[in-house]
């Protein structure tokens, strides 16, 4: 009966022994795991496990003048954004900057609460000023997280009035899959939610970005100095590196968002604007990007019907002028986005002018239409605009010959 005691105690103890051994082996697994997550992350868990095994969870590939979508995988499927929450930041400086509100020159001064911001970062200390140039390399092309807290303050006073903002923004452009909760895309904490939008969105608020140059200008930038020299800016946009013609536009990664991409690039009067959200492994987005661009550029272009300055096909009478005619120029550039191979007779041009116009005109002056038309529906137009000055004859016998 002892021995049988003993014998079970024993194997109790052994048993005890093997359950605490398994228990710090998952602890230390699970240490080790996060270590990996935080440090060396090169794979991503999507939000959702349906796109495990494919090469992102959604994907879009849009020419953003006219809009049209060319690539559409899932693109209305919201996701989690990261960093490329920051695309709204910079969409809402670009118009400011535009509308004179603010300047490049502008000194942002650090806060405490900046200076406090984790993952990507440039390491700012409180009080310490960057004009507002050096703040938007910082967000644009390293994703510093310090440097954004820094901007939403100066414009709107706290990080959650600037996301009232960004919101406003999202409904105004009619971005119906975002919502933003904070202005960096840092992952959300305990009870609190994830920026998210989709591919579709982040290509249309891609869109809008392009039209500033300054928005191009940060985001083409491969490497800059930093304050004097002692910090490196490094583009997080591998493409601006390795594919022909990129110049943007963000990336953004946490653990559960995986690796997100949306690039632009430009050839031959052709831009294209490619979004890759979802990625599970590192890398893979930058690579489905560059094949969606690829075969963009591969398949379609810009075909040029006018260049701004050329004159139109006929000619416009003019009246009480020294001159009875005159030729109109365009006064735009125009182009019509079609599929290589198109036969380009299914572009049509509609002139719309009256049969004649009166002297003086002066140089540039509009006096008419021209209508592109692409299988019967208006795609672009463009001022005809007078060549030059013309002006009115002064003799009376030639303004009373022109009456009659």
């Amino acid at each position: 009966m002892k021995s049988s005691r003993r014998l079970r105690r024993a194997l109790a103890t052994a048993t005890g022994l093997a359950i605490a051994m398994l228990a710090m082996a998952v602890a230390a697994s699970a240490a080790f795991a996060a270590h990996r997550v935080r440090h060396h992350a090169s794979a991503a868990t999507p939000a959702d496990s349906a796109g495990l095994n494919a090469p992102y969870a959604a994907a879009c590939l849009l020419e953003p003048t006219t809009g049209t979508v060319i690539v559409d995988q899932q693109m209305h499927r919201p996701w989690p954004l990261a960093s490329v929450t920051k695309m709204m930041l910079m969409l809402i400086v670009a118009e400011k900057l535009h509308d004179g509100s603010l300047k490049l020159s502008d000194q942002i001064t650090t806060s405490a609460k900046a200076a406090k911001m984790g993952g990507s970062q440039v390491y700012l200390k409180e009080g310490e000023t960057f004009s507002l140039d050096d703040m938007m390399k910082a967000i644009v092309v390293h994703s510093a997280n310090d440097a954004s807290v820094a901007v939403a303050e100066y414009i709107a006073g706290s990080t959650e009035a600037f996301v009232v903002m960004m919101n406003q923004q999202a409904r105004r452009l009619k971005l119906n899959d975002t919502h933003y909760y904070s202005v960096d895309g840092l992952p959300p904490g305990p009870g609190q939610s994830a920026d998210v939008a989709s591919a579709y969105d982040c290509a249309r608020l891609a869109s809008e970005l392009v039209k500033y140059p300054d928005v191009l200008r940060w985001s083409a930038i491969d490497a800059a100095p930093f304050r004097n020299g002692t910090f490196q800016l490094r583009n997080t946009n591998h493409l601006v590196r390795t594919f022909n013609g990129c110049d943007g536009l963000k990336t953004g990664f946490y653990y559960k968002a995986g690796f997100n991409v949306v690039a632009t690039a430009h050839r031959g009067g052709l831009r294209l604007i490619a979004v890759v959200l979802g990625s599970p492994r590192k890398n893979e987005n930058f690579k489905q990007a560059a094949v969606l661009l690829s075969e963009g550029f591969a398949q379609y272009e810009m075909y040029q019907v006018a260049r701004k300055g050329q004159p139109m096909n006929g000619s416009i009478a003019v009246r009480r002028a020294s001159v009875s005619t005159i030729k109109p120029l365009w006064g735009g550039n125009v182009a019509v986005f079609l599929k290589r191979g198109d036969q380009k007779n299914r572009v049509k041009i509609v002139y719309q002018l009256p049969a004649s116009v009166d002297a003086p005109l002066a140089a540039g002056q509009q006096i008419g239409v021209a209508r592109v038309m692409l299988d019967g529906r208006e795609v672009a137009s463009s001022a005809l605009v007078a060549p030059g000055a013309v002006p009115a004859n002064g003799s009376l016998f030639h303004r009373l010959l022109g009456d009659l």
